[in-house]
């Protein structure tokens, strides 16, 4: 094959989860860097769990991280007739057979050979009978399977993986493998192997749980004569119990749409999912997508299992965490918001570094699903709005933060950080007369600007006889508050001077 085809099959039962997001990245970025083309496949052969909701949840999901599919979406229910013609062309031509071994005798088999403390394997009982012996079984109405004949003689399946190396597996070792349920339904193993023949799929790119199918499938593929993938298996992502991560087992956690929904940039997602698993000889970090296409490569999969540390609320802690007051203070006002610390530092340098107008866009979303946005902030106030963000962003991790804990900015129903009121205001007992008489000296000047709100204050704490930081942090804790953050001489001169002086007005609230 000339031409590099990958593919991405999810199986619509649910969210897009990030074992599978991850999956698709690899794919779209092998594809994009050999000018190849990426196949969007679902897999919805399993018409009880597969849903229209998580079909759409994965074209959403795909299409949210960048990661764009040159073909597709294409659904596996719709060549059904492929696989079965593929299936009975393999009886025809004496590869596989039909077997009407019941399930009670199969259990009675499996219960016998672990008492006797062996591995079970199909015995190939139905695999000597004679046409004859067939048609009268048929005859009698009796359901049967099709099980693919595995040669018998002596050999070896092998085949060389672009991450683990050579993989070799005895012909002895493998048993007869059903290929059509007892209701005529097509297997996977079967239905992957025509469907990457028919969309001649060059390299099959998957996770580490697959390797253990792909000898029987290299078995069908020399089967049905067709020329087989390069295969690439990579390390699987696994909880900090070392349990494998899935849908069923971890829930919303392991979701794109979580991260979406907690303020993730889809870039910076991208970016850290990447890096589970995969690194560069120099361990640098942080890709735009253009360097990401150049730099990867099958060389830089690990063959250990990367950790996805996600922190549930029962086992909370701040291990290995920045501790700043921003992330300190976010993780305290919203406890159910837990991930990877790597995932929250890369998406705060993105967060920090993009344009400012990118940035605007996003938190204009966010703000309209929390009834912050003004109209005002795409006409005469944009940028206004804009400085606001980029003043603010240095400390925040997640889109989230501007609605929280840069709410003050926007608008007067904000939370105050109690570390910020306990050590900036009520430490300080003189501040319920100083800050309202600071406020009335800011209320005289024509404007606040940087110079003129220091000149103020530097020289009312020298009246007073106190320091300096002692009015600008307990003004900060009363207009933002926070905390840190930006200057304040700053912010008294871009957050407006109404909300200033009517905030430091206010402040005696807070010592009653």
């Amino acid at each position: 094959m000339t031409e590099v085809r990958v593919r991405f099959p999810p199986s619509p039962t649910g969210y897009l989860h990030i074992g599978g997001a991850r999956t698709a990245i690899y794919n779209w970025l092998f594809a994009r860097k050999h000018g190849g083309k990426l196949v969007l496949r679902i897999e919805d052969t399993d018409a009880e769990r597969s849903t229209q909701e998580s079909i759409q949840g994965i074209l959403d999901g795909l299409e949210w991280l960048g990661v764009t599919w040159d073909e597709g979406p294409y659904f596996q229910s719709e060549y059904a007739a492929e696989h079965m013609a593929a299936a009975q062309r393999l009886l025809a031509d004496g590869n596989a057979y039909k077997c009407f071994c019941s399930k009670e005798e199969l259990e009675a088999k499996r219960e016998a050979a672990a008492a006797a403390k062996g591995d079970y394997r199909y015995d190939g009982v139905c695999r000597k009978l004679s046409p004859e012996q067939v048609r009268e079984k048929e005859a009698q109405g009796l359901p049967y399977v099709i099980r693919f004949k595995v040669p018998q003689e002596p050999g070896k399946v092998g085949f060389d993986d672009q991450v683990y190396g050579r993989v070799e597996r005895a012909h002895e070792d493998i048993e007869d493998f059903v290929i059509v349920r007892s209701n005529g339904m097509p297997l996977y193993l079967l239905c992957n192997v025509v469907d990457d023949i028919r969309d001649r799929i060059s390299h099959v790119i998957r996770g580490q749980d697959g390797l253990s199918n792909t000898p029987r499938q290299i078995l069908l593929y020399r089967a049905l004569g067709a020329e087989l993938p390069i295969f690439a298996h990579m390390p699987l992502t696994l909880d900090l119990n070392k349990a494998k991560i899935s849908k069923r087992s971890h829930g919303e956690i392991v979701s794109v749409q979580f991260y979406r929904e907690q303020g993730f940039l889809p870039w910076a997602l991208a970016n850290f999912l990447v890096l589970l698993g995969w690194s560069t000889s120099d361990d640098r970090e942080i890709f735009s997508r253009e360097e990401l296409i150049e730099a990867f490569s099958f060389d830089g999969i690990t063959r250990s299992n990367s950790i996805f540390n996600y922190r549930k609320d029962d086992a909370f802690s701040f291990d290995g965490i920045t501790r700043s007051n921003s992330i300190f203070n976010y993780r305290k006002d919203d406890p159910k918001f837990f991930t990877d610390p790597k995932a929250i530092n890369i998406n705060a340098h993105y967060l920090r570094t993009l344009p400012i107008e990118e940035i605007g866009a996003l938190v204009k979303v966010e703000f309209q699903k929390e009834g912050l946005w003004d109209s005002a902030y795409d006409g005469e106030k944009k940028q206004w709005f804009l400085k606001n963000l980029d003043m603010t962003r240095e400390r925040f991790h997640t889109l989230k933060d501007f609605a929280s804990l840069g709410r003050a900015w926007f608008a007067d129903d904000f939370a105050m950080d109690e570390t910020a009121l306990a050590k900036n205001v009520l430490k300080h007992p003189g501040l319920k007369e100083w800050l309202p008489m600071l406020a009335e000296r800011f209320d005289a000047l024509p404007e606040l600007s940087h110079d003129e709100t220091e000149r103020v204050c530097r020289e009312f704490a020298e009246e007073l006889g106190v320091k300096v930081g002692v009015l600008v942090n307990g003004a900060r804790a009363v207009i933002t508050g926070q905390v840190k953050g930006p200057s304040m001489f700053e912010v008294f001169a871009q957050i407006s001077k109404q909300r200033v002086v009517t905030r430091l007005k206010g402040a005696t609230q807070y010592f009653e």
